[in-house]
């Protein structure tokens, strides 16, 4: 609130049409549209920086990913305030009760909340350029593995219509080479049993699958299996389908694994990186999205309670009269929650305390999912200390103050 903005600027972001609202520090206000094109965009961003002589000037837009925010963030004397889309929706219904939705409204519901209540707004921070390089891998790499993992079971799905001998062939990784390989080259069982014991041997071994009891196994299998069914006209599609699918996930993997050899390259240059590698079932997959849950900017939330939210891992209470109602949060980020839930998963494995928290809770009759839920909103207090100092998490310290506490989990994991 201490700075003197020259003007204000409301945003509604669209993909053909920017609408826009702006008052200026005397309250003259004026409305307007432009294209939704990068030369439309920094036409009028120019016009803004000659007319106020670059003066600082705050612009309000609704929360997103845009490329719009970007070219705001790209210019100095811009302060961007996003507004989440559920707070302005509810603003806007105290200004029309039925609740309609027009560009330009927009925008005025933006602008007032901006002009008028910006002590409660924060105004967006940008994180360092390794962890913006790195935030972007990891949801890259999310995508993919989850477009991969619809793909598998499609694959799935296939082989248990025509040819569910395969699943057992082809190993727990349906995606992995050896699977691969094995459809390209006997789609179905009947061209599988037509192979010799020995060229599928060799095929096995060429797969690092060496153990020869593993392997006869495998052929006693095929000798004795039968088709679960003779009906070319479904079976012949059914291959059509699975060739495709595999020629879909070779070059899938291997753009997999190349943007996770970048994500192991810019986590390692990162000042941050010792802080998350060494946190317990981190690995490869989870100290890069922990490190990007962060972000770089220490100021960014004043406690933990804070990310807690901000994630969807604190619940939320709802009280009317002598009704509470307990839920999650649900407009929270999506892969933001995910990170910290999946990764908790991984320390009941990892960390001896918490695999005591788990099943001491499981004991008790909670859910799986809500333990975990549990143990997220527990770990981020502690993350956060450790971020917020810059000090590596040290479970023997941790544990010894669970100790101290007499906390239940102390007993727990000391039983």
């Amino acid at each position: 609130m201490t700075t003197n903005y020259a003007a204000f600027v409301a945003l509604d972001w669209g993909d053909e049409k920017h609408a826009f609202v702006l008052t200026t520090a005397e309250g003259q206000r004026e409305r307007g549209v432009f294209e939704a094109t990068a030369e439309s965009v920094h036409g009028w961003l120019d016009q803004l920086q000659t007319r106020f002589s670059g003066a600082a000037i705050a612009v309000a837009l609704e929360a997103g990913k845009s490329g719009f925010l970007h070219a705001l963030l790209s210019r100095p004397w811009i302060t961007v305030y996003p507004i989440h889309t559920a707070a302005s929706e509810h603003w806007r219904k105290t200004f029309v009760a039925s609740g309609a939705k027009d560009d330009v409204p927009d925008a005025e519901v933006l602008l007032e909340l901006l002009v008028h209540h910006r002590p409660v707004l924060r105004a967006f921070t940008a994180d360092t350029e390794l962890t913006r390089r790195l935030g972007a891998l990891v949801e890259i790499r999310r995508r993919l593995v989850n477009e991969r993992t619809n793909l598998t079971q499609e694959l799935i799905s296939d082989l248990k219509l025509y040819f569910p001998q395969a699943l057992e062939l082809i190993g727990k990784n349906h995606s992995a080479p050896l699977a691969l390989d094995l459809l390209t080259r006997w789609p179905e069982l009947a061209a599988l049993q037509q192979a010799r014991a020995a060229t599928v041997r060799a095929f096995y071994f060429a797969h690092n699958v060496r153990r020869p009891g593993v392997i006869d196994t495998r052929l006693a299998f095929i000798r004795t299996a039968r088709p679960l069914l003779t009906d070319r006209a479904v079976i012949e599609p059914a291959i059509l389908h699975v060739q495709a699918v595999v020629a879909l996930l070779r070059p899938l993997n291997k753009h997999i694994a190349e943007i996770e050899a970048e994500i192991e390259r810019v986590f390692e240059a990162h000042p941050d990186a010792a802080l998350f590698r060494s946190l317990p079932g981190a690995g490869a997959t989870f100290a890069p999205r922990l490190l990007v849950a962060f972000g770089s900017d220490r100021d960014r939330y004043r406690d933990p309670s804070e990310l807690q939210k901000h994630a969807g891992i604190a619940p939320v209470r709802e009280r009317s009269g002598r009704q509470v109602w307990v839920h999650w949060r649900w407009n929270a980020p999506c892969f933001l929650r995910q990170s910290f839930v999946e990764w908790a998963g991984e320390t009941v494995v990892h960390c001896a305390w918490a695999k005591a928290y788990y099943f001491q809770h499981k004991r008790a009759g909670k859910r799986h999912q809500a333990i975990l839920r549990a143990l997220a909103f527990k770990w981020i207090r502690i993350l956060w200390r450790c971020w917020h100092d810059h000090v590596p998490y040290d479970d023997a310290r941790y544990v010894a103050a669970l100790h101290r506490r007499n906390s239940p989990v102390a007993v727990a994991l000391a039983a």
